[in-house]
């Protein structure tokens, strides 16, 4: 290999120079690389020299960031892909212009002149423009230097929109950077270390940066041909769980759609496409990042493996295959699908990007990146939930290792599937977890009072991905057509009972499918809140001071409590969306999936008794032997992100806690879009919930109940207070149909007479706020809880692919 590496990049003398341009005849000190793009660069300069000898080709151009900010806020990781275009070089007077064409509006036509009525309806870009240095026997010579000294991954545009600064780059400080500059036969990759300069205004910048008054990355390019044209594009359906291209073809008949959709994958074939199982003539291969420690490398290369058995299930031998990079290539280089191991200052998403041929959408480059802190979280999340796990012994961390490494695994797993063509499927846990492409919250047991891991995550891959496999990347037999065998696929998902849903459908906020749910388990979500909760508060009463080692801070004591206290979140999440909620499929005709039925009134009611049991203090009031354990935080160990804030100074804020986890209960409760689902629903159907039954039952959980103790009724009066708070948020969102801010209004007033009778001093306080709220609603503003820590992967709205 590393002969073969030697011989593809070979250093030329600046005698061989000149026989390519009379210009670089007296440029001292030069180094020629020849590949795809012939180049030279003058280290005496610090300048590359490009020939371009093809003029009006087309060929793929891909931005990336070789190296990062360490910042999952700020968002520019290490390997992170930016753009793919198509360019091609065109001549215009004495320069070289970089043409990128519109590849979003076409004409698939042999009609010359039908094709250029459409180019030119539409916009192109001009990426750049070159000075032609020297022209030889039909090829220019170009100087390259300032194409890749310009901020082509918009490093400062980034910085500028996190609100981290006013950057620009500084060319003074930016150079060339030539270690991962080589040319191959069929892709040149160039880098520069470039120095963005500004006054830093953010803390995330201020974190990461040694000096944020200057901040260098190294940004690549790569120029890569064209693959050939015995690709075959295939249809998407929007069933397949296969992301996909689209652009309008205007040659297309009138009776058929404008809009074409073809799913985006990697090229696959058999060696022997008659036999039943056959080699690919060339796998997919995806390599690792050596920087990965173990035991995390083991448990990447194991989770990520799991495709070939989706692979194998379609009739491929070793089609898909996972190995360790060598030594001597390159990561940014677009030959290798990687999977990299990503560090940042605090803990965020994962994601699987690619690059793809933009006319057809095949996969040309699969670019897995997994945030190294994740595992940490994993690892925490089992600390907190184990019965006392360093009771015994300060080594005793094997359990919860072992379930942050099963979680690795899943997320290689997830990753790679996205870079290998597959969306979210986040319907998959009511099916009984059947992908690794939804969002896996650990699938925990009660045992002898003691917390099972053994079933924590999958193991394998799911059966709804072969179906995805299936569809993107098998062959029908010779008596079926490929329309044929697609149907026949998706049909025989149908009968199996799997459903596919994916990313807008899921979220906790405006989603509305009642199985399609982000980090939840069990095939009814209230029946597994009922468990989740059941567990919660057994690992809870359990918890102490043998959660943590010895000689560690109680404050990481406090920090290992989090996620415990938090446990319910996601499962909450999940069974709120029942309350108004929907079950519905990407049905087409023909196919027998049911486009869409409301939820039965009985699952919707069951789904409002469990989220209430979340309002109650008794679940909320943390017991008072743990509070004892929480002392003001140590010299060191200050709050972050994901730690419990504070209204009580340095001191732990148990009332804040509890006020934070029922303001996501009754965000998710009394969301505007879910209220206004309810006003429909009851519309069509009186036997459906009503929004106005969902009130009743609220103030009747929480205003009307009494508590045991006067913590526990301090407990319940902050989470009364902050119904009070949501049900004026309900009235006053824009978001908010009439009929539901009348609902939202007239609850309020009850209420008002409720404070009148009760008369005490936190009663008066909400009749003061109700009347104050009636007068003026346009003044109104929200009184914040302690926002909740960060749970799910940091921006997970962001994360198009964790």
């Amino acid at each position: 290999m590393k002969t073969l590496f030697a011989l593809l990049i070979l250093f030329v003398s600046i005698s061989s120079t000149a026989q390519d341009f009379e210009t670089l005849k007296d440029k001292e000190e030069l180094t020629k690389q020849e590949g795809y793009f012939n180049f030279w660069y003058s280290e005496k300069e610090d300048k590359i020299y490009l020939k371009v000898d093809q003029l009006d080709q087309e060929f793929i151009y891909v931005h990336s960031l070789t190296s990062g900010l360490g910042s999952n806020d700020i968002g520019l990781d290490r390997g992170q892909l930016g753009g793919t275009a198509i360019v091609k070089f065109q001549r215009a007077g004495n320069k070289l212009l970089l043409l990128q064409p519109n590849q979003d509006y076409r004409a698939i036509t042999d009609n010359e002149s039908e094709r250029r009525s459409v180019e030119q309806a539409f916009a192109k870009s001009v990426l750049f423009g070159f000075e032609i240095k020297d022209e030889s026997e039909g090829a220019f010579l170009i100087d390259f230097t300032p194409f890749l000294m310009q901020d082509a991954h918009g490093v400062a545009r980034r910085l500028k929109q996190q609100r981290q600064g006013t950057y620009k780059l500084d060319k003074t400080k930016s150079a060339l950077a030539m270690q991962r500059t080589k040319a191959f036969p069929k892709n040149s990759e160039f880098e520069a270390l470039l120095t963005f300069t500004g006054e830093p205004e953010g803390r995330n910048i201020r974190s990461v940066a040694p000096d944020a008054s200057n901040l260098s990355v190294i940004q690549h390019h790569s120029f890569v041909e064209l693959p050939d044209e015995d690709y075959d594009k295939r249809e998407f359906d929007p069933r397949s769980g296969a992301n996909f291209i689209s652009y309008q073809d205007y040659s297309t008949p009138i009776y058929e759609p404008l809009t074409k959709r073809f799913i985006t994958r990697h090229r696959l074939e058999k060696k022997n496409p008659d036999a039943e199982v056959s080699e690919a003539k060339e796998p997919i291969i995806y390599y690792l990042d050596p920087g990965a420690p173990e035991p995390v490398k083991s448990a990447l290369l194991d989770g990520a493996r799991w495709w070939n058995q989706a692979f194998e299930a379609i009739g491929y031998k070793n089609a898909f295959q996972v190995e360790m990079l060598p030594e001597e290539a390159d990561p940014m280089d677009l030959r290798y699908n990687m999977i990299q191991w990503v560090h940042r200052s605090t803990r965020g998403w994962s994601y699987g990007a690619s690059v793809r041929d933009p006319r057809t959408g095949e996969i040309l480059k699969g670019h897995v990146s997994l945030g190294s802190l994740r595992i940490r979280q994993d690892f925490m999340i089992a600390q907190a939930l184990m019965n006392q796990p360093f009771k015994t012994s300060d080594d005793n961390y094997e359990p919860m290792l072992e379930m942050a490494l099963a979680r690795i695994r899943q997320l290689s797993a997830h990753e790679v599937g996205h870079t290998l063509g597959f969306a979210h499927n986040f319907a998959a846990s009511a099916n009984g977890m059947t992908s690794v492409m939804d969002y896996p919250h650990p699938n925990l047991k009660l045992k002898n009072n003691q917390i099972d891991f053994s079933e924590a995550y999958d193991t394998n891959i799911g059966e709804w991905d072969k179906v995805t496999v299936a569809y993107t990347y098998g062959e029908g037999d010779n008596s079926q057509t490929e329309k044929q065998y697609l149907d026949a696929v998706l049909k025989q998902a149908e009968t199996d009972g799997f459903q596919f849903i994916s990313d807008s459908d899921a979220r906790p906020q405006g989603g509305a499918h009642a199985y399609a749910h982000l980090w939840d388990n069990g095939e009814n979500a209230t029946e597994e809140l009922n468990r989740v909760l059941e567990l919660r508060n057994s690992a809870i009463s359990y918890f102490s001071l043998d959660n943590i080692q010895t000689g560690e801070a109680y404050s990481v004591l406090e920090d290992v409590f989090v996620p415990l206290y938090f446990f319910h979140r996601y499962q909450t999440e999940a069974t709120a969306k029942l309350i108004g909620g929907l079950d519905y499929n990407y049905a087409t005709k023909g196919s027998n999936l049911k486009p869409v039925e409301v939820l039965s009134t009985s699952d919707q009611k069951k789904a409002l008794e469990a989220i209430l049991k979340t309002l109650d203090a008794q679940t909320l009031a943390i017991p008072e032997q743990i509070l004892s354990l929480f002392p003001p935080r140590a010299f060191g160990f200050s709050r972050s992100r994901e730690s419990f804030k504070s209204n009580t100074g340095v001191s732990f804020d148990a009332l804040g806690a509890a006020a934070t986890a029922s303001d996501m209960s009754l965000g998710l409760l009394l969301h505007p879009e879910r209220a206004n689902r309810l006003i429909q629903q009851k519309s069509l159907d009186k036997s459906n919930l009503s929004l106005e039954k969902v009130l009743e039952e609220l103030v009747k959980n929480t205003f009307e109940k009494q508590q045991k103790s006067s913590y526990q009724t301090e407990v319940q009066n902050t989470i009364n207070f902050n119904v009070l708070k949501h049900l004026m948020n309900l009235s006053a969102s824009q978001q908010s149909i009439p009929q539901t801010k009348a609902l939202a209004n007239a609850t309020l007033n009850q209420l008002k007479i409720r404070f009148i009778k009760d008369n005490t001093s936190l009663s008066r306080e909400m009749y003061y706020r109700i009347e104050q709220f009636m007068e003026e609603p346009e003044k109104f503003e929200v009184i914040p809880s302690p926002s909740i820590p960060d749970g799910s992967p940091i921006g997970n709205f962001q994360c198009l692919n964790e």
